[in-house]
């Protein structure tokens, strides 16, 4: 019998580096070839599928009214609304994935970064067009890490590979290393901290 290898996606981070690759919001096709890129890779040859997870949080609704003009917006009408939703539930009937999903918290708004960009070099007053929502996930990461822990107590795969450029996930990393399971990182070329690299076995 082949050795199982499973692969974890953090979802925040393989969507971004997507979008920004692709010049669009990416859907379960690219995600999906993004796997099978991974699954392709020699060092994996001799190993068997075990799943594919992909952890993210669902998108944020309500409504929040703009600290500067009072408008107001609704976040289940707008169009990252539907195209997360879109990504999230195509991907859950996809063969050999399953999806984790934390929680989202509105936190109001917030200067988005071009803004504070533009700001910095030109002193001014802000405008209502400045302001981003403020979302945040919850329990993403701690997801991540059981699912890490719990293959690699149960010795249900012999290799993770992961895809995330989360540092708080090294300790995650330690302890699949110790139980003997070896992790292979995969940054899909973007610059990450030294210790995710550090304590991985191989770094794609």
């Amino acid at each position: 019998m082949k050795p199982k290898y499973a692969i974890l996606l953090d979802g925040g981070f393989i969507t971004k580096v997507l979008h920004k690759k692709l010049n669009k919001f990416p859907d379960a096709d690219d995600v999906e070839t993004e796997c099978k890129r991974i699954s392709a890779l020699p060092v994996l040859a001799d190993h068997q599928l075990l799943r594919i997870y992909f952890y993210d949080a669902p998108p944020s609704t309500g409504t929040l009214k703009n600290p500067i003009d009072k408008s107001t917006v609704d976040l289940s009408k707008t169009s990252i609304y539907s195209q997360h939703e879109s990504l999230l539930d195509t991907l859950e009937l996809r063969p050999n994935f399953a999806l984790r999903q934390g929680t989202t918290l509105s936190r109001g708004w917030k200067l988005g970064r071009n803004a504070m960009r533009d700001m910095a070099k030109n002193p001014r007053t802000p405008t209502a067009q400045d302001f981003v929502p403020e979302i945040l996930q919850k329990g993403v990461d701690l997801r991540i890490g059981l699912d890490i822990a719990l293959l690699s107590l149960r010795g249900l795969v012999s290799v993770i590979v992961i895809a995330t450029g989360d540092s708080d996930l090294v300790p995650a990393f330690k302890f699949a290393r110790r139980e003997g399971v070896r992790m292979y990182l995969d940054h899909m070329g973007l610059n990450v901290r030294r210790e995710l690299k550090a304590h991985s076995d191989l770094v794609l």
